[in-house]
């Protein structure tokens, strides 16, 4: 028996930001957050919702800039602290003052950095294949590998790359779910490409700008990105209980991410699973769903 996913729900925040969820469960049973990241939205959580709606209030919003929320056109509303500000606000808007936030690919890296600042927001934090900030930072600034797996990055950044993904009925963007997988993604079937499709057909302006927003990137000539941040390590500290679970067949986000995260994560455990892509949600749904299970109940 799985819960029932009511979606078309939408939150005003108090920052003015009109965002959409879904959601699976009872309002008042504990809160566990789903966080999506690039080039999704909230059906990436479909199993999740459907699973941990049974015993929880499960909640996957579209983040600023994706489906059906809102999408700024400043750059600048996209950097890091108003992705936070979002989910702060959506936390205490759906009458919590805590949750557990479960988090993938952009979605992780916000909620990284919301951990780092807000961990009486946490629960427990779950990341799927999202790399540490000051660890992704590191390896961009030093790593040639890491340089090279993240070249699509700048690409991404550039003017009109929205206008290219969008080309041919979304090819590249469909390529990055087969191309970054295991050859054909099983997975991405008719009826999911086209639940995807109807999503990018309302604008990809707003996911692209998370990465033109954001200091992170390869550094290039014009524009040196992590070469010109001076971190202190220390303000990047996770007090938040953390389980990690990586897909280790993650052609963007090698498993080298996750060396030294014990530095960072006081409270940290890791489930890697070998075969798994960036997409390891996708292929693997009811593992995925064991593993956010078995922590839960630790």
């Amino acid at each position: 028996m799985t819960a029932e996913i009511l979606s078309n729900q939408f939150a005003t925040l108090d920052n003015g930001t009109r965002l959409h969820f879904a959601s699976a469960g009872e309002r008042g049973r504990p809160l566990i957050l789903f966080v999506h990241g690039f080039p999704e939205f909230w059906y990436e959580w479909s199993a999740q919702l459907a699973e941990f709606g049974q015993d929880y209030f499960a909640v996957a919003p579209d983040l600023r800039g994706f489906n059906l929320s809102d999408m700024p056109a400043d750059v600048a509303a996209y950097k890091a602290r108003h992705i936070v500000d979002d989910l702060r606000l959506l936390i205490a808007h759906l009458g919590y003052q805590q949750a557990t936030v479960v988090a993938h690919d952009w979605g992780g890296a916000v909620c990284w950095n919301m951990a780092i600042a807000l961990p009486a927001l946490f629960e427990k934090l779950i990341i799927i294949n999202s790399p540490h900030p000051y660890l992704f930072m590191q390896a961009l600034a030093t790593d040639p590998a890491q340089k090279a797996s993240s070249e699509y990055m700048n690409w991404l950044r550039n003017p009109g790359s929205e206008e290219a993904l969008a080309k041919d009925d979304f090819a590249l963007m469909d390529g990055f779910f087969n191309g970054m997988g295991q050859g054909e993604a099983a997975w991405f079937n008719a009826e999911t490409q086209a639940a995807y499709h109807a999503c990018w057909a309302r604008g990809l302006t707003g996911g692209v700008n998370y990465y033109r927003a954001s200091p992170l990137h390869p550094p290039t000539e014009k524009n040196p990105g992590p070469l010109q941040l001076n971190l202190n390590p220390a303000d990047f500290q996770v007090k938040v209980s953390t389980r990690i679970i990586w897909g280790e067949n993650d052609k963007a986000l090698p498993k080298t991410l996750l060396d030294g995260i014990e530095n960072f994560v006081d409270d940290i455990q890791i489930q890697r699973i070998p075969e798994g892509s960036h997409w390891v949600i996708h292929e693997q749904p009811e593992r995925v769903n064991r593993l956010i299970r078995q922590f839960l109940q630790s």
